[in-house]
């Protein structure tokens, strides 16, 4: 986790942490968060205990030794092969979270809570089985407390309301090229934006905007699903966070900002449970293209409900306890 990788890994594995715990274990983050503050006190605010990241297999092995742990989860682009490989080897259980490509990693369970990663068949290292699909995303109390116990109904009145985040980081700075492509749109829209700095939330302050429309920015915040639930359109970087409004049954408007979440974005666009507002590069050389994507969401609320419903129904919040039921099976 970093300011460049963003804190999805950091939210998953928190929402992992929140059902072990629930079931009685106790849990230590080993990781870098400090570089990231927001997501920090997301982590001592649960009262975990935070150890500083270590690199080589052989620190791994010590550290985890040190601490007496019966498991591993490791969530990681960063970690060489040889860790994971290492610490297998070294007898402690491990559950290895992924994103499609293993980068050589070694684990007794390997977890892919992407769309449609079940239909691949990647080749495993001997006795690891795999959790695919979305029946294993991991979120946390926050979304699961707020998941609606019916699809939304449309809101058929008003100025729609939009909320727009980019992870705790927005590090590919996507945050002004979406307000841009929303005034692009001509369509009146009361917008809620989070900056994580200040470059950041002046370039979207100064977007010209149109009759009717609005855009408030506001630093990183410990309320985005109240602030999701509340909203008629969300737009949001297609990562982790996709799943989260999907369970929300939140209409997702979606951005690819990066080249590893390309395969993700054209999965979820797919299934008609979010909206490809299109690629980082694309918003950034033409806003026109992304204003025609959103003009028609922004204007027709039984469109918004049909995508809303259609995400709800695909991620039922349950995948988390699946997970521990492995991982404890695996420990037993």
């Amino acid at each position: 986790m970093g300011p460049r990788r963003g804190i999805g890994h950091v939210m998953r594995g928190l929402a992992l942490a929140e059902e072990l715990r629930l079931r009685g274990a106790e849990v230590v983050f080993v990781c870098d968060s400090h570089t990231v503050p927001w997501a920090n006190d997301q982590i001592l605010a649960r009262g975990i205990q935070v150890e500083p990241a270590v690199w080589t297999a052989e620190e791994h092995v010590e550290l985890f030794r040190r601490l007496e742990l019966d498991a591993v989860v490791f969530d990681s682009y960063d970690l060489p092969g040889e860790v994971f490989t290492g610490v297998r080897r070294s007898g402690i259980s491990t559950l290895a979270i992924v994103d499609g490509d293993f980068r050589g990693a070694e684990a007794d369970v390997f977890v892919d809570q992407n769309l449609g990663s079940e239909l691949d068949q990647p080749e495993l290292p001997e006795g690891a089985i795999r959790l695919a699909g979305l029946d294993y995303v991991l979120l946390r109390d926050e979304i699961l407390t707020l998941r609606p116990v019916e699809p939304p109904e449309p809101r058929r009145y008003g100025v729609p309301k939009v909320f727009a985040f980019f992870g705790g980081t927005d590090a590919y700075g996507a945050g002004p090229y979406v307000a841009a492509a929303l005034a692009a749109t001509g369509e009146p829209f009361e917008a809620l934006v989070v900056a994580p700095d200040d470059d950041l939330a002046e370039a979207i302050t100064a977007v010209p905007l149109n009759p009717g429309q609005r855009v408030e920015v506001i630093g990183p915040t410990s309320q985005l699903a109240r602030a999701v639930v509340a909203s008629d359109l969300v737009v949001s970087a297609s990562g982790t966070s996709t799943w989260e409004l999907m369970c929300l049954g939140a209409t997702a408007g979606l951005v690819c900002v990066v080249d590893n979440q390309e395969m993700g974005y054209e999965r979820a666009v797919a299934t008609g449970a979010a909206v490809g507002v299109g690629v980082l590069s694309d918003l950034k050389a033409d806003p026109a293209a992304a204003a025609a994507v959103l003009r028609p969401i922004l204007t027709d609320p039984v469109e918004r409900a049909r995508i809303a419903e259609a995400g709800w129904k695909l991620v039922d919040g349950q995948g988390r306890v699946r997970v521990a039921d492995a991982l404890f099976h695996l420990i037993s």
